[in-house]
């Protein structure tokens, strides 16, 4: 539990030292250092699966680690992903709860007061009590838990039971209910997954102001950008460890970043060639040793042995030294390495790869009188609120959802790549019932593309040649794969085929924010006719001079 207090400039509301967390084999969270003191507002980054929203726990103190402790002080309020509640919990009782501590201060001010007035008083007692009043801003919370739930277009009812909402706006209710606290450390998982543009612009601006300290789990690159005063990276480091970069912009922390692993990329090509020269010498030692030992005929037996002796010792000298000078350097993550695509089939004769014409699909898309075409090399963004179709349009334009009205061409012999929302279901278990490895599933993935004549097997696109998995993982059954390494493996599927058209709906989902930087590049180099429909801030703008299909809608998540 937290202590509550009066944080002074230079408090330090968190410190972990030396925090390891993990299973046997796995660990997830290796001897983490980490100091939040107010004012310092920390982006916790990682692939799915780096253990983001684990080490949210241990700092909330309801994980506890193998080794190492975590310290905090003042007041903490924390929002995770998903809340236990009871059918008996409503919007009320979390908006009751969150009045508690600044009631909790006004009526230690006024007791401090009754005891100064009756009693000659405690000055220091009062000037806390002041200082901790003002702090909280007590006078205010209800204004502000109303005005927060109102930004965050989050349930306003206080009767609402809370199990019957969304998983979003129960989000929202508590996100509303503990900035409104103003506690002095601010742990939020995710907290722009379930915001509209207006949401994350209040959110936005409350965390600027924010005076205590502050850690949020995002992939949010713009959020990253606005708010953060360092970044915390959990993806792969040359010695393991979690690494904390003080950079306040994006692009500082990913400069870092990028040095960091080109100078870990050097250095392992740099021991790999050393370990080879060792190989080579020791082979060409005891191939002298193996010559010296079989000396000519009729040559002093001693003279051989004192040569071979020479020899042994000599190797022997070689191996001590290099090895002394070996450094183990683990293996480097992977870089994407994005294939070559094609633009057009072999025989185009013109005219747009794929098109659809006033499609329509019952209660999902109603575009009548549109025209949605696909040029070869072109470009296309697909923006709108959830629920305008935008999925629907791209499985409308590959062709994996028909049209109830409208029309679709697509050009003879044009090859289509897709990266839906979430990967088929199918890939983790094979038909015998069997888990099949990331290696066997894409196969059998190349399989069916060329079972269908959707695949030419002189263009296939090998999944290790991709840098998005390393072998070892491609080994391991799909199904224990993390989600983010199975979103790299759908994307790997995606570019199975070598595709003429590549549709991509919503890319950044799960993917590390420095793959997100490497694909967007991609993509916008790439021959081939890229489709991306997102609602990923900073994607968009990244993408802002393609050409722009706005759905429209409220763009508010339910």
């Amino acid at each position: 539990m937290s202590t509550p207090g009066t944080p002074r400039p230079g408090d330090v509301q968190l410190v972990a030292q030396g925090v390891t967390f993990g299973y046997p084999g796995r660990p997830v969270v290796d001897g983490l250092d980490l100091a939040v003191g107010p004012g310092d507002r920390i982006g916790l980054v990682g692939e799915n699966g780096a253990g983001k929203s684990t080490l949210l726990g241990l700092l909330a103190g309801r994980l506890h680690p193998r080794s190492g402790s975590v310290r905090r002080h003042g007041t903490l309020a924390v929002v995770e992903q998903d809340l236990a509640v009871t059918d008996e919990d409503t919007v009320g009782t979390l908006v009751a709860a969150t009045g508690s501590a600044t009631r909790a201060a006004a009526d230690d001010l006024q007791a401090a007061i009754d005891g100064f007035d009756h009693a000659g008083g405690d000055v220091a007692a009062l000037s806390a009590a002041i200082a901790r009043y003002e702090h909280l801003a007590a006078w205010d919370v209800d204004r502000r838990v109303d005005e927060g739930l109102s930004r965050l277009h989050a349930p306003r009812d206080l009767d609402r039971r809370l199990a019957e909402l969304s998983v979003g706006e129960r989000y929202r209710v508590r996100l509303a209910c503990r900035l409104a606290e103003r506690a002095d450390l601010l742990l939020l998982d995710e907290p722009t997954n379930h915001l509209d543009a207006g949401g994350v612009a209040h959110l936005t601006a409350q965390l600027r102001a924010w005076a205590g300290g502050l850690v949020i789990v995002t992939h949010d690159r713009r959020l990253l950008d606005d708010v953060m005063t360092a970044v915390l990276d959990l993806d792969p480091s040359m010695d393991g460890r979690p690494v904390l970069y003080g950079a306040a912009r994006y692009t500082d922390y990913r400069f870092a970043r990028d040095q960091m692993l080109r100078r870990w990329r050097a250095r392992y090509r740099a021991e790999r060639k050393r370990a080879r020269v060792l190989a080579e010498r020791l082979d060409a030692s005891y191939e002298g040793l193996s010559d010296e030992w079989r000396p000519p005929k009729g040559s002093d037996p001693h003279r051989r042995a004192t040569r071979a002796r020479q020899h042994v010792k000599a190797a022997d000298r070689l191996i001590e030294r290099l090895e002394a000078q070996a450094v183990d350097v683990p293996v480097p993550p992977p870089a994407l390495q994005f294939p070559d695509l094609p633009s057009v089939p072999p025989g185009y004769a013109g005219g747009p790869l794929l098109e659809v014409r006033g499609p329509r699909v019952t209660g999902r898309l109603d575009l009548p009188g549109r025209r949605v075409e696909v040029m070869p090399a072109g470009r296309l963004l697909v923006t709108g609120a959830n629920g305008a179709g935008k999925s629907t349009l791209l499985a409308a334009l590959v062709g994996v959802v028909g049209l109830d009205r409208g029309t679709r061409d697509v050009a003879a012999g044009v090859r289509c790549g897709v990266l839906a929302q979430e990967g088929p279901a199918e890939r983790v278990q094979a038909p015998d019932g069997a888990a099949p490895t990331a290696f066997d599933a894409y196969a059998r993935h190349a399989l069916d593309l060329l079972a269908a004549g959707a695949l030419d097997p002189d263009a296939l696109v090998p999944v290790a040649a991709l840098g998005l998995l390393s072998e070892a993982d491609l080994e391991r059954p799909l199904r224990e794969l993390s989600l983010g390494q199975r979103r790299r493996f759908d994307l790997a599927c995606a570019l199975l085929a070598a595709p003429h058209v590549l549709v991509l709906d919503e890319p950044t989902n799960h993917l590390s924010v420095g793959l997100v930087d490497e694909l967007t590049a991609a993509l916008r180099a790439t021959s081939a006719a890229v489709v991306v429909a997102t609602h990923d801030r900073q994607l968009r703008a990244d993408l802002a001079d393609w050409p722009h299909l706005d759905l429209g809608g409220s763009d508010r998540p339910a």
